[in-house]
């Protein structure tokens, strides 16, 4: 069989390729002393608090589940425009919202609206995997550009400026970032924009861990900036809804149809029980439960980045946003006598029975170096993984 040369081009994701591994071993050490302990996968380990899982219920029972609007149900982007001025005291309105099955599929409807074959994206090295590949499906190419830790591993205006072609069609960011959890400065990003917006380019940025944002340096959204970004959310981090395929995107106002007629043919509509139950997540009482995590996320961070500093693991960038902990595996490799973070990251999984993500996923500027950890699991968790890498390494 004979298989295009877009598909061929994507990578596999190494992540989920050593969540498979972890898994199998996981089924092997289950009934031992030391059962796995999954600090690999970016997803929380909280669920839909209760208001949103009765809407859900409540939809179901209602016979509300058939096809909604291809840019998702009114109140819905209402609701989340209402929270982009409560949160961040901007104002967004709904016209210019679509919701969209996921934050992947917005990214997708983004660059299949806005790319054209050869087209150039800049984005930073390290990244999310996924960004490039949806950069590649439109028949584009992702540039991936280094960065380090001074720069908190995130483009710079002068950096964009400089790599800039007569290919470049704009920039792909991620504020806060995986896998490093940091975000952008203000300042920094409005240079970049600047930039980008000089040369006839796009602005666009991934801003789903934006809600788990910790420093008020930090927290604000890229949509202050101008009408003419273009912002990627999703209710997978801070509204704890993965599995229920939700996003959204903020576009500019003449846009809209364009990524209209796409998602029509492509996807037709979000998830309609989980659009209906999405307006519960906005009520005050899921609001304080999500406030009320973020600190619980805030809680672990603080916890675990001073004990991986402690066992040599060291992590150039507090992570201000997210939960994530991107952690120079170097010193602890040679320990184990395995160099690099791929047999670094099986080793420890084989000897500690923990799961992590080795860099090799996030671009190729010293990821060798760097293992990725998910703070996303409970704090007894965090501090028996703690106390086995101490043993191990310590």
């Amino acid at each position: 069989m004979k298989f295009s040369t877009r598909a061929e081009r994507i990578e596999p994701f190494y992540v989920m390729e050593v969540a498979k591994a972890a898994q199998q071993m996981a089924r092997e050490v289950a009934a031992t002393a030391e059962p796995m302990i999954f600090l690999n996968i970016g997803e929380p380990d909280f669920t839909a608090p209760p208001l949103v899982q009765e809407a859900a219920e409540r939809a179901m029972r209602s016979g509300h589940t058939q096809y909604t609007n291809a840019l998702g149900l009114d109140p819905l982007r209402e609701r989340i425009s209402g929270w982009y001025a409560q949160r961040f005291g901007i104002d967004v309105p709904a016209r210019r919202i679509v919701v969209t099955a996921g934050a992947s599929a917005a990214l997708q409807l983004a660059c299949l609206a806005l790319i054209e074959a050869g087209d150039e994206v800049l984005m930073p090295d390290p990244s999310y995997p996924c960004n490039r590949h949806f950069v590649s499906a439109a028949e584009g190419r992702a540039v991936l550009i280094p960065t380090t830790a001074e720069e908190r591993f995130q483009l710079s205006a002068a950096k964009v400026e400089a790599a800039w072609t007569d290919k470049t069609r704009g920039v792909l960011l991620a504020s806060p970032s995986n896998p490093t959890g940091t975000s952008i400065a203000p300042d920094e990003l409005r240079r970049i924009h600047e930039v980008v917006r000089a040369r006839g380019g796009i602005t666009l940025i991934d801003e789903i861990y934006l809600g788990l944002s910790y420093d008020e340096a930090f927290g604000q959204s890229a949509l202050a900036i101008g009408d003419d970004i273009i912002s990627i959310n999703s209710f997978s981090k801070y509204f704890n809804m993965t599995g229920w395929r939700l996003g959204w995107m903020v576009v500019p106002e003449a846009m809209v149809p364009v990524v209209e007629r796409l998602a029509q043919n492509l996807f037709i509509c979000a998830s309609t029980i989980s659009q209906h139950a999405a307006l519960a997540c906005f009520e005050p009482g899921s609001i304080a439960e999500y406030e009320r995590r973020r600190a619980e996320f805030r809680a672990r961070r603080d916890f675990f980045i001073p004990a991986l500093q402690s066992l040599g693991l060291d992590v150039p960038v507090a992570p201000d946003g997210a939960f994530y902990a991107w952690a120079d595996c170097t010193q602890a490799a040679q320990k184990l006598g395995v160099q690099g973070s791929w047999d670094f990251a099986f080793e420890l999984m084989r000897r500690a029975h923990l799961a992590i993500t080795p860099g090799r996923d996030f671009g190729t500027a010293d990821t060798q170096r760097f293992v990725r950890f998910s703070t996303a699991n409970s704090m007894a968790q965090l501090q028996e993984s703690v106390a086995r890498l101490r043993a191990l390494i310590g």
